[in-house]
């Protein structure tokens, strides 16, 4: 798949092919007459690992298919250093991730245009939401039905599942039929990005299919070591392929490398903060000193209890269960392997006055560390939270000018005490879920935080100890028009021509829930921006708000 066609001018070269990078590639050259070149530093998806969908902890825990990044020391997490997959691979992240189909709150939209990016309100959004879907459930006015990324509900055939949703039910909470249609807030069953029982990656749904198209290459190993930047307009790129630097001209270059690699590529550039540029001996070629600010984040915890059934996939872990559950899914793409097991979750408010859900639940059924051992030692359930719109702020910024080296990333973790409150929040709410009739012949003891843990100062040392990145950075490449925005609402850097970024850096905040499926969307409808298209006309339709929310927190 490598490109060895590759010639010297293409109308457009995309730097990344993740879930951004892949969706551009494939809509951009549905135009016949449009040339586009795809640069991916990694390589191909070949491994049963990535496919499986129950597999995806291992791509995530090398450096195989991964940057593999960590943070710098983070101050307010006990200075330890977090870790920061990033996918480095056909199809990027989408290729590593947890494979959760999360479009965010309505209302994390109509934030955006009330920020300053024009055109970025729900109404506008929820139309390629849809075009890029298709729910295996079947469409709706919320939900696609003809798009090429395909939707699967988890079944939740697993009683652990649905006893998470009915507790929820019990502790008072709604139950909502799909937290991606008119109602997010409440638990219920969760998407995911798979189909017949294997994971559906951004490579499968778009780029792959666009590749027969003799006006699409795509150049796997090629590392980009910067923009070619001529009199305020992009030029092209120089790259590292086969050991040799080349430079590839382009009409317009479109940066898709994720919150981390962009940031970091633009000011390789000469695009960032200028005093910082010229430290490193870099020529300014446009100072932006909101390149790489703004840093946000998920942070989760897990609370974990054993389970006093034999109910849980604790069995997966030993490895003849291991054996049996690969050769299954190998034959039939069924069984505990076909399912990612985060089929029931939800959303909550952590107080009342809070207008929308502020906390994410995964709820999953084993209790496992974070290295994937059972801190329980048999069976098991647990429940992964933390807050969904961090105050705290972090940066990805240069630490030399060798494009092989990792950035400097500090995501500032639990900084601000409204996201601590938040957090300690999340813990005692899901307490008391737990707590609730449904779990009464299943909930052993508590094994995180553990029965011990209780107090305010508790609470924040176990976060401070156990928390860890629920992998969607974002925000550093922010679009709007104040002096730490970096892109219009159109994706285009603010002074150079024919650059753009596309992909999670430009959301100026973090939305409620996973990054995959906002950012496909983004992509999809950036790609009829850049062609030149009519935008598809805005969707209204009624969202979920409960009428209470300034006095009652349920």
């Amino acid at each position: 798949m490598e490109g060895y066609r590759i010639k010297k001018y293409y109308d457009f070269i995309v730097i990344g092919s993740g879930s951004a990078g892949g969706v551009l590639a494939s809509r951009l050259t549905e135009d016949s007459d449009t040339t586009v070149l795809v640069l991916e530093a990694g390589g191909e998806d070949r491994s049963i690992m990535i496919h499986m969908p129950a597999a995806f902890s291992y791509p995530l825990a090398n450096d195989r298919f991964n940057w593999a990044y960590h943070t710098e020391p983070e101050p307010y997490m006990d200075n330890r250093q977090v870790y920061c997959p990033r996918g480095r691979v056909i199809g990027g992240s989408s290729s590593i991730n947890g494979m959760v189909y999360i479009r965010g709150n309505a209302k994390d939209y109509d934030g955006w245009q009330q920020s300053g990016a024009e055109g970025w309100a729900y109404r506008n959004v929820l139309p390629y939401f849809k075009k890029a879907e298709t729910r295996l459930k079947g469409g709706d006015d919320y939900r696609g039905d003809s798009g090429p990324l395909k939707v699967t509900t988890g079944a939740c055939e697993i009683p652990l599942f649905n006893a998470f949703i009915e507790a929820g039910k019990q502790a008072g909470y709604p139950f909502t039929a799909d937290m991606n249609g008119y109602q997010q807030e409440g638990l219920g069953p969760m998407d995911m990005t798979t189909y017949r029982g294997e994971r559906w990656s951004v490579a499968k749904a778009y780029l792959r299919p666009a590749l027969s198209r003799s006006n699409l290459e795509l150049s796997l190993k090629t590392l980009v070591t910067r923009i070619r930047i001529e009199n305020n307009k992009a030029v092209g790129v120089e790259c590292v392929r086969n050991g040799n630097v080349e430079n590839i001209d382009a009409g317009e270059v479109i940066v898709s490398g994720g919150a981390i690699n962009s940031p970091q590529v633009l000011n390789l550039s000469g695009v960032g903060d200028g005093n910082k540029l010229k430290d490193f001996g870099i020529d300014v070629k446009a100072d932006l000193p909101g390149v790489g600010q703004n840093l946000q984040d998920h942070l989760e915890v897990y609370i974990q209890h054993s389970c006093t059934q034999a109910i849980s996939i604790y069995p997966a872990t030993k490895p003849l269960t291991k054996l049996k559950i690969g050769l299954q899914w190998l034959l039939t793409r069924q069984g505990w392997g076909a399912s990612n097991q985060f089929e029931s979750g939800g959303f909550i408010r952590s107080r009342a006055g809070v207008e929308y859900p502020d906390l994410q639940y995964h709820f999953l059924p084993i209790a496992v560390n974070y290295d994937g051992s059972s801190p329980a030692g048999g069976h098991g359930f647990q429940a992964h939270t933390g807050p969904m719109r961090p105050t705290s702020r972090g940066s990805v910024e240069l630490k030399s000018t060798n494009p092989r080296d990792a950035p400097k990333i500090l995501f500032n973790y639990a900084a601000t005490e409204d996201d601590r409150r938040v957090m300690r929040d999340g813990i005692r709410l899901t307490r008391e879920i737990f707590a609730q009739s449904a779990f009464d012949d299943l909930r052993g003891p508590e094994l995180a935080p553990g029965s011990r843990a209780e107090n305010d100062e508790d609470l924040d040392a176990f976060v401070r100890a156990k928390g860890e990145s629920a992998y969607h950075p974002s925000c550093t490449c922010k679009m709007g028009h104040d002096n730490q925005s970096v892109v219009d609402s159109e994706a285009r850097v603010h002074g150079i021509e024919n650059l753009r970024v596309v992909d999670a850096s430009i959301m100026p905040n973090i939305v409620n829930g996973n990054l995959n499926a906002p950012v496909i969307m983004m992509a999809e409808k950036l790609a009829d921006t850049i062609r030149g298209r009519g935008l598809l006309p805005p969707l209204d339709v009624p969202v979920y708000e409960p009428a209470d929310w300034q006095t009652r927190q349920r």
